[in-house]
């Protein structure tokens, strides 16, 4: 005789499905665990970099990496996991893309901008926006805006150049490669949710 499963929440996100002890510290270590590795994740996703000729910001793996960890944790998770990425970073881990730390580089702002972009991600997946392919492509595009809104200013600050200018050396050479990052979101994203309901 089948039993039948339970229904998952419907502003539920990825993390909330995973174990936690019935406690509130075992949720809590749970939570740490996982706000942890997915500052660790983006780190490592940062080091999968390509320089880019002419612009002081490489193509990295660490923009597809923030998107999905803001989205699989939600809201307050992800803003506190790329926050801890970012303060970590500044501080002088060597974990920003190509192994680099500190708050000199102009392409800093894209790292503060992965913080608001989680909190965005996470936010849209606690209303579903990572069930279906087309909410999910929604989501990832909305979420690598709020990554330029503050990375293409913040590299015109830093190198003292003009909007567009920055725009030339640090959006358009990444739209692109940001397409096929999106789709490969939109790909997993629903996957995932279509493999719990299955269970």
């Amino acid at each position: 005789m089948a039993t039948a499963s339970t229904p998952i929440p419907t502003r539920a996100v990825l993390a909330d499905l995973l174990p936690a002890a019935s406690t509130r510290i075992g949720t809590q270590l749970r939570d740490l665990a996982l706000v942890t590795g997915g500052a660790a994740l983006t780190g490592l996703a940062a080091q999968l970099s390509v320089n880019v000729p002419g612009s002081p910001v490489p193509v990295t793996g660490q923009t597809f990496a923030a998107l999905l960890v803001g989205t699989a944790l939600g809201t307050r998770r992800g803003i506190a996991s790329l926050g801890l990425y970012l303060l970590a970073g500044m501080a002088g881990l060597p974990w920003f893309a190509q192994g680099t730390s500190g708050v000199l580089m102009p392409s800093l702002g894209y790292v503060i901008g992965f913080v608001l972009a989680a909190g965005l991600t996470g936010a849209l997946a606690r209303r579903g926006a990572d069930r279906s392919p087309l909410n999910t492509a929604v989501a990832m595009v909305l979420g690598n805006l709020a990554i330029y809104a503050v990375g293409v200013p913040y590299l015109a600050l830093s190198l003292d150049i003009s909007l567009a200018k920055a725009a030339e050396l640090g959006l358009y050479p990444y739209l692109v490669g940001d397409a096929l990052k999106a789709l490969l979101a939109v790909a997993a994203l629903p996957l995932a949710w279509k493999l719990l309901r299955q269970r």
